[in-house]
């Protein structure tokens, strides 16, 4: 066996002693730990499809809070409106917010860099006011927004809501992380991160840029819609407030902390929006963003490439390579 196949089995062998780890935790967890694990994996599936947009191809968005919202209001609706089953949610989230991505990354193809994140700030800002319109306020609940039920767990499995919860939303983050795993890896990836590198090299060697960018922000709402619809879902809410520009800024702190061009990233990055803000307020009841700003200050300075960047860099001095 050659040293590759062998570090390939051992990173495959850990990746599913986590995934088995992580499907041990809830039974050893209060109900409300076990909800906020849920969000952080939820958390996880967003930061995925931002990484792939911004850390694989380069393109900055602030306005993913607004695809987060539409895949959870689409799951809503649909489970509120139409009666239909949560998990049916998520594939018709995934291809509304691939829609809307597609769309919004056609026009955003003439726009570079900060022109593009103030573009996608932009989105961000508007859609929670959208969704209090008026003529819309039918389907969307207006300012009271929409309640849902959680689910039961099926064939009355002995599992309280939230374990059960816990569990689905881990096994569509882990094929998620594999189909985005398979798309990086191969020809679609190495378009995505030669036209962030040298986007005029690329379309010299005939990679379709317009294509590629807009795929790349269509699939990146994808992954956000799915995450917003399970977020809905977890909640058991939805409210235009919920969506604020606060939420897009997050996931873009979470990407940056977590590691850009990065699988793990996302996991790290997920695990600090989700925890850190809960550890600043019990800390300082008085000022816990100061507390947040200041954990994410040490990080920056501590980690600048990022928590799987730094992980990466002591394991292969550990293993001397």
């Amino acid at each position: 066996m050659s040293v590759g196949t062998g570090l390939s089995t051992r990173r495959l062998l850990a990746v599913a002693l986590v995934v088995i780890a992580l499907a041990i935790v809830p039974f050893f967890l209060s109900d409300y730990r076990t909800f906020q694990f849920t969000q952080a994996i939820i958390y996880a599936i967003v930061l995925l499809g931002l990484n792939i947009l911004t850390g694989y191809n380069g393109q900055i968005s602030l306005g993913h809070g607004a695809f987060y919202a539409i895949g959870a209001y689409t799951a809503a609706i649909l489970m509120d409106r139409f009666g239909v089953p949560y998990w049916a949610t998520l594939p018709v989230a995934g291809v509304v917010c691939f829609v809307f991505g597609f769309l919004f990354g056609l026009p955003a193809l003439r726009l570079q860099g900060h022109y593009l994140a103030l573009a996608t700030f932009a989105l961000a800002v508007a859609t929670p006011q959208l969704l209090k319109y008026k003529r819309l306020e039918e389907w969307t609940g207006g300012v009271q927004g929409i309640v849902i039920m959680k689910p039961d767990p099926p064939f009355g499995l002995p599992l309280s809501q939230d374990r059960w919860l816990y569990l689905f939303t881990l096994v569509v983050a882990v094929a998620l992380f594999v189909i985005a795993w398979n798309i990086l890896r191969g020809r679609t990836g190495r378009a995505l991160i030669a036209l962030r590198d040298n986007p005029i090299a690329a379309e010299a060697m005939g990679v379709n840029g317009a294509l590629y960018k807009s795929t790349a922000f269509g699939v990146s709402a994808l992954y956000t819609g799915i995450g917003g619809a399970l977020g809905a879902i977890a909640v058991q809410f939805v409210a235009p407030d919920s969506f604020a520009v606060f939420l897009s800024i997050s996931f873009v702190v979470g990407i940056v902390v977590g590691g850009l061009a990065t699988l793990s990233g996302a996991i790290y990055g997920a695990l600090f929006i989700q925890f850190v803000p809960n550890f600043a307020d019990q800390i300082s009841k008085a000022a816990p963003w100061a507390i947040y700003g200041g954990v994410l200050l040490v990080f920056i300075y501590a980690m600048p490439g990022g928590v799987a960047w730094m992980l990466r860099s002591v394991s292969a001095k550990l293993l001397g390579r």
